[in-house]
């Protein structure tokens, strides 16, 4: 199973540690070119050692790095399972990708100086997949290396890349699911939960998977299910186990929903969903790798979006379909409102707040019309 199972708690590894890793790996490594270059192995026995000798020094960091939480704040959300110290494993992976680099290395002693590391390692991975996209270990470092980054998007793209090259995967397919909820404010519901029960259904016992989709069912205000599949969980797990005691509390705060919490506005409100097609107009450009904000927002209300998609130039044109799956406060809903403004914006910063040089179009859209389809074209430069 490529994900631990949830919610352990163990101290970061400290320096002398990964230390100790990186001196153990550099030594093997040598062992293993000495015997290729005495002809005691063969190339393809090299490379094959090779590869069983990178993937061990990840494994053995993420053994050490692991020290996920639960956020108990009543709030059903989910958090970020993928967060496991990846920096380590990419430093290593670097590293054995090019043996030189192992004699110039030296272990950072701090969170921040291995994060002034990130973006340099990060950007060695993106090249190394360019040149071979169909590493898949390396699509997972760099969903990883995202994730510790709080860069979700990018890491929903990587591991996405990832299940469309390992289709089926459930282990890929949580990670997935994971990095997606957590680009969309740490809301589960569809494509997510859809993905998590689909794991679920390969590997009915994986703890991530039943503690995703307990978290997925409670969100949705079906506590009673959610609190179904904790209980499964929590058979699963040691009695001893940390986790437990975070299960419990969880499973108690469900009661009490169950108790108190009026049926869910979510599961009452209308099934609207809006096709939209953006497209760049003649004469204006932008990078390709520029972020597109696509969004329905009330024409006469709140300017919050109600619901939004995170693309990019090179995507453009694109059809999406804009949902209640997608917003950004749950109460709100695409039918709350009789007219809507659909908008598609290019943000040359990638914040999600408009400014001054970027590119926008829109158009509007009456929810009583039978044709939810709109054309938005961005033509406009923001002032």
């Amino acid at each position: 199973m490529l994900l631990p199972p949830l919610f352990r708690r163990a101290p970061i590894s400290s320096a002398d540690g990964a230390q100790r890793n990186t001196d153990i790996a550099r030594q093997q490594l040598a062992e293993l070119k000495q015997q290729l270059q005495s002809g005691a192995l063969s190339p393809t026995q090299y490379e094959a050692q090779y590869n069983d000798l990178q993937l061990s020094v990840l494994d053995t960091l993420d053994d050490q790095g692991r020290g996920t939480a639960i956020g108990s704040a009543g709030r059903w959300i989910a958090v970020p399972i993928a967060i496991l110290l990846p920096v380590g494993g990419l430093l290593l992976y670097g590293m054995l990708g090019e043996p030189e680099a192992m004699k110039k290395a030296e272990w950072q002693a701090t969170n921040q100086k291995l994060a002034d590391n990130v973006q340099t390692m990060v950007q060695r991975l993106v090249d190394r997949l360019q040149q071979h996209p169909d590493d898949l270990e390396g699509w997972m470092m760099l969903g990883r290396s995202f994730v510790y980054m709080q860069e979700y998007q990018k890491a929903a793209e990587a591991f996405g890349e990832l299940n469309r090259r390992k289709p089926g995967d459930p282990a890929v397919m949580l990670r997935y699911a994971d990095a997606l909820s957590m680009a969309r404010n740490g809301r589960l519901s569809g494509e997510p939960a859809d993905l998590v029960f689909k794991a679920l259904e390969q590997v009915p016992e994986d703890h991530t998977a039943l503690w995703l989709s307990g978290m997925a069912k409670a969100e949705a205000g079906d506590f009673r299910e959610a609190i179904a599949y904790w209980q499964k969980l929590s058979k699963l797990l040691p009695a001893d186990d940390e986790a437990q005691q975070q299960l419990a509390n969880m499973m108690r705060m469900a009661e009490a929903e169950m108790v108190k919490a009026p049926p869910s506005n979510a599961a009452s409100a209308p099934n609207v969903e809006i096709s939209v097609r953006a497209s760049l107009a003649n004469g204006r450009t932008a990078p390709a790798d520029s972020t597109v904000f696509i969004y329905a927002q009330a024409a006469n209300g709140p300017k919050m979006p109600l619901a939004i998609v995170r693309k990019q130039v090179a995507d453009l044109p694109i059809d999406v379909v804009l949902n209640d799956s997608m917003a950004m406060q749950p109460q709100l809903h695409l039918a709350d409102f009789p007219k809507l403004r659909i908008v598609a914006r290019v943000s040359k910063s990638g914040n999600a707040m408009p400014a001054a040089g970027d590119l926008i179009g829109s158009a509007e859209l009456n929810l009583a019309d039978a044709n939810r389809r709109v054309n938005v074209t961005i033509d406009q430069e923001v002032k």
